[in-house]
């Protein structure tokens, strides 16, 4: 959870350094959906890329806040964020949740799941684990 918690926070402080330190080389990413954005994303550069990139569309504003961390049964981390920007080229205010399930190998994230079209899905996930507990 201190690793989930450094990266949001060094992405709140701009520091992409720190934030992308905390994956694996050979993470993937995996954006669910039939947007632009979905796919799968594999290593560490084709992962900061992407972050990159989908970050580059918000002002300087952009801020995350973890909301709910859930720690799964297969070990994964299951963490809701509200998402706070503005568009840089609408200058549209966004306020949402979202949603990321974290896998981790030797603390480093090696796989990481969701987006926005996640949220429900995650939610769900989240409910069924404390339900068995």
């Amino acid at each position: 959870m201190e690793v989930i918690r450094d990266q949001y926070a060094a992405v709140n402080e701009r520091d992409w350094g720190r934030a992308m330190s905390h994956y694996a080389d050979d993470v993937v990413l995996e954006i669910p959906g039939s947007g632009l954005q979905s796919g799968t994303f594999e290593g560490k550069e084709a992962v900061g890329e992407w972050f990159g990139d989908w970050m580059a569309t918000f002002d300087r504003d952009l801020h995350f806040e973890i909301k709910e961390m859930t720690r799964l049964r297969d070990g994964s981390l299951l963490v809701i964020a509200d998402h706070r920007a503005r568009g840089k080229a609408s200058g549209v205010e966004v306020e949402q949740p979202i949603a990321w399930r974290y896998w981790f190998r030797d603390a480093k994230v090696t796989r990481l799941w969701g987006g926005f079209e996640a949220l429900e899905e995650a939610q769900r996930i989240a409910e069924e684990e404390r339900a068995t507990d």
